[in-house]
């Protein structure tokens, strides 16, 4: 299957058609009746591979949608999903636990597991495709017109599936995708009249983007820094920073040449890049360059919305998202909800967004990231957000949401920008990919569950508080783990967070101790380290 494939237009006729019956299972209020659906999970990270690879233990992100299993709660509701390699029986046991008051006998016998055992680097819903008997499994065991399926973005991979297990997809048209790219999302921001940086239209080889590059630079000669982002890179891993002090001792006619040479040493933000494998993929992908934001109090805060086949647009929630890498440009995490000095501003720019994404006939879910500067000298409640980019998918946030949402039964409240349990409870989280540590490498799933039942780490189903793990796949060979702590305060979920940390560092280093082979770590976690110092 090659990059350029593109689907025959009966595909395509298809897959129309299957998408207006999903429209159909709306209310007249715009709400899906997902009560009595089936879902069809397919957590295939469609995305370019190349890029994906930077990303240590990606292979183990599809479980991510495992919050998906709390849909279990609901004694008519089936699940069926699908990996490329077995999920570990630990792992099942763990998040069905989680749900008080359904035997775990019943809800197991309503989770039905599907594997292409094929952990090769391509997408999970490629893998599939390439094997028609499993296909054919997964088909018949489909209820028809009750089953709909998700999956974390929307290429023509997920949409041939879609018709080949004639059920719809609950996400945008493939076709829609340039509007969730790096030059998308910069054209939707004029549209809307919403600021974002200066910067540049969509490039395919390096002397236009140097081109561009001077450009911006002519514009904005005062500029010590410009972002080069990959058109269809994602957590900013195909973000690289580019040094512009001394450009303008240069002389004009041969500057161009000189900011092409000065590409070699750009800062990557995803580890082991180089100029060399970057510059390949700019042919393929498409480029842009970007001002970069200065400031010295600087944040990311995000907003995530949902959009239904009516037009209408809910805003989901707000974060302020955790940030590493050499410049603050790869996602590792985040804190719920953003700051109370703009998360209703990040409401109102998010819904103005999804009406003109509604317009392009967009559905289910996107995220619009910003940059937020607060000027020197002014009062803590002024910041000033320019939009980045928007992510027409499933992203880094929407598993914690989602699990706080679906564990709780609580609802979102657009004019607070607070979430609230059933009883009436505001909730907080602390959510992160990157909790790594390469003393936690050799955890096994069952390890990590003796050290959660020693410790009391779990989730706790009576006061709402306490972590849900994810990425738990990761732990053995990377020393990575993903987790979602919920407090009633910012302050309990940070503390709940810290004690994760301690725990897991004080287990893991004892070991290695005892066998006389501890190596001091000068951090007790990735991301810990960002979190204690600042959740910006």
């Amino acid at each position: 299957m090659t990059e350029d494939y593109r689907s025959p237009p009966e595909i395509v006729n298809q897959f129309q058609a299957l998408q207006h019956q999903l429209r159909e299972s709306f209310s007249q209020g715009g709400n899906l009746r997902f009560e009595d659906f089936d879902v069809l999970v397919i957590p295939s990270l469609t995305l370019d591979q190349q890029q994906l690879q930077k990303i240590p233990g990606v292979h183990q992100y599809e479980e991510r949608f495992l919050f998906s299993l709390t849909r279990l709660r609901n004694p008519r509701v089936r699940l069926i999903y699908v990996t490329s390699q077995p999920l570990h029986p630990s792992v099942i046991d763990y998040y069905l636990h989680l749900m008080p008051g359904i035997p775990f006998s019943h809800a197991r016998d309503r989770l039905l597991l599907f594997s292409t055992y094929d952990s090769s680097n391509r997408s999970l819903t490629e893998k599939i495709l390439e094997r028609p008997r499993l296909v054919e499994r997964i088909r018949q065991v489909l209820r028809p017109k009750r089953t709909y399926m998700v999956c974390f973005n929307s290429t023509q991979w997920e949409r041939e599936l879609s018709v080949k297990l004639q059920i719809p997809l609950w996400a945008s048209d493939p076709d829609l995708a340039y509007w969730g790219t790096k030059s998308g999302s910069r054209q939707i921001f004029a549209q809307a009249n919403i600021p974002h940086p200066d910067g540049s239209q969509l490039v395919w080889n390096e002397t236009a983007l140097a081109a561009e590059v001077n450009a911006l630079w002519e514009r904005q000669p005062q500029l010590k820094r410009a972002v080069i982002k990959l058109n269809e890179g994602f957590s900013g891993e195909g973000n690289a920073i580019l040094n512009l002090q001394g450009i303008a001792d240069i002389p004009p006619h041969q500057r161009i040449a000189k900011i092409r040479d000065r590409f070699v040493n750009l800062s990557f933000q995803a580890s082991h890049e180089t100029w060399s494998s970057f510059r390949s993929r700019i042919p393929d992908l498409g480029a842009i360059v970007e001002a970069f934001i200065e400031g010295d109090i600087k944040r990311s805060p995000s907003v995530q919305c949902q959009i239904y086949p009516s037009g209408e647009v809910q805003v989901l929630s707000t974060h302020d998202q955790i940030l590493g890498g050499p410049d603050g440009q790869i996602f590792e995490g985040c804190s719920f909800p953003a700051d109370p000095a703009y998360r209703l501003q990040l409401q109102d720019l998010g819904e103005k967004v999804g009406k003109i994404l509604a317009q392009k006939g967009a559905l289910e879910r996107f995220g619009l990231d910003f940059i937020a500067v607060r000027p020197p000298h002014t009062p803590e409640a002024q910041w000033e957000l320019q939009a980045i980019e928007i992510n027409l998918r499933r992203g880094g946030t929407t598993h914690p949401f989602m699990t706080l949402q679906l564990l709780t039964n609580g609802q979102y409240d657009r004019h607070t920008g607070l979430f609230y349990s059933q009883h009436k409870q505001p909730k907080y989280y602390i959510a992160s990919d990157n909790l790594q540590n390469h003393h936690y490498r050799g955890l096994l799933p069952n390890d990590l569950m003796d050290i959660i039942a020693q410790y009391h780490l779990h989730f706790n189903n009576r006061t709402e508080t306490g972590t849900v793990f994810h990425l738990i796949g990761c732990l053995s060979q990377f020393g990575k783990l993903g987790l979602t702590c919920i407090g009633d305060s910012p302050t309990q979920a940070q503390e709940i967070y810290d004690r994760i940390v301690a725990v897991l560092d004080r287990e893991t280093q004892a070991i290695e101790q005892s066998e006389d082979t501890l190596e001091p770590s000068p951090n007790p976690g990735t991301v810990s380290k960002h979190l204690s110092e600042s959740v910006y």
